[in-house]
């Protein structure tokens, strides 16, 4: 067992506001990508955010994915829940269905959703954009999960000597303190009468932040750990109007260590496809060229949307690294006018 997965940070940082931040934009946000071992589905992105501006109010997501191209979609808004867990410390953030509970920071949680959801497929995302004009069937999941990298933290709480561009850069990732962990779990899921239990990988997200997304220009996020304990995270905005690089954060996880380093390339969407694309890419570190092949096996779209003008790609991916192969996220966006298909 790792001695320390914190990055750094205080045991408080990974628990739970107590009371609504002052600030109306002040957010604490919190999601987890998780996927089957096997590939048999995967749920990529179920996430709460706790805005202060409607903090009585939470809105939340909830990615359901399945091999045969079955996707459902539970977003919605819902009454927040009280922070106090059955420990009496700050350890509940919750919202109508759906509930995330730190067992132990920065070592373990567990995650529970139960409610309705809109039941359709991949293709409906593709064309139409949503799955608006679906039913809904009834889906729980219960997921225990146990971290199994240090936290990778960005930093953005002091603003001083950010140029324009860090600083735009800076709100689209939100100002303040975001960090995210991978881990495995052990969990169970129930939809259409029948019960399944599963083990799986996923990586967890905390942040408490003001964001802002105007202007934003898109992305490509990745991170996966793979079954002898190495692991991979990036986060890259696309390159600048102007020719500069943008934004380009990334780390490899090896031998212990969290090594810094960047991505020299990569996959940004250029198309709207289901499954099977190539987003292979390589990052540089003191390691010198680190090439990780991947290939899309899951994805949900979010497209057309008035209240978030880009193209939304949330999936998972078949990462193999030296011949060790696992399951991962991948989240991806544009601006730009892409080929469906």
């Amino acid at each position: 067992m790792l001695d320390d997965l914190s990055g750094g940070l205080a045991p408080e940082r990974d628990m739970v506001l107590t009371e609504k931040p002052a600030d109306p934009e002040m957010r604490e946000g919190t999601s987890v990508w998780l996927f089957e071992e096997n590939g048999a589905f995967a749920f990529p992105r179920l996430g709460i955010e706790a805005v202060s501006a409607s903090w009585d109010t939470h809105s939340f997501n909830a990615n359901f994915t399945f091999a045969d191209g079955r996707v459902l979609d539970g977003a919605n808004h819902g009454p927040a829940k009280s922070p106090i867990g059955e420990d009496g410390g700050p350890s509940v953030l919750g919202a109508g269905p759906i509930t995330f509970t730190c067992i132990e920071p920065f070592r373990r949680w567990k995650m529970v959703f139960d409610g309705p959801a809109k039941d359709g497929n991949v293709s409906q995302q593709m064309t139409i954009g949503n799955l608006d004009s679906c039913g809904t069937t009834q889906i729980r999941l219960e997921a225990d999960m146990t971290m199994v990298t240090p936290a990778w933290v960005q930093d953005t709480s002091d603003t001083t000597g950010m140029s324009p561009q860090e600083m735009a850069d800076a709100l689209a990732m939100g100002v303040g303190c975001r960090f995210e962990h991978l881990f495995r779990a052990n969990g169970k899921v129930t939809i259409d009468g029948k019960s399944r239990e599963f083990k799986g990988t996923g990586l967890r997200i905390h942040r408490h932040s003001i964001r802002r997304t105007e202007g934003f220009t898109g992305h490509v996020w990745q991170s996966a750990v793979f079954p002898d304990g190495r692991a991979f995270g990036l986060c890259v905005y696309p390159t600048r109007a102007d020719g500069s690089p943008g934004y380009n954060q990334a780390y490899i996880y090896q031998g212990g260590r969290m090594i810094k380093a960047r991505m020299v390339k990569g996959a940004f969407i250029t198309r709207v496809v289901p499954s099977g694309e190539d987003v292979s890419f390589e990052l540089e570190s003191e390691l010198g060229r680190t090439r990780i092949k991947g290939t899309t096996t899951f994805s949900t779209f979010m497209m057309n949307n008035p209240l978030f003008p880009l193209t939304l790609q949330q999936g998972g991916a078949l990462y193999t690294w030296d011949g060790q192969s696992g399951y991962g996220m991948i989240e991806r966006s544009t601006p730009e006018k892409i080929p469906v298909g």
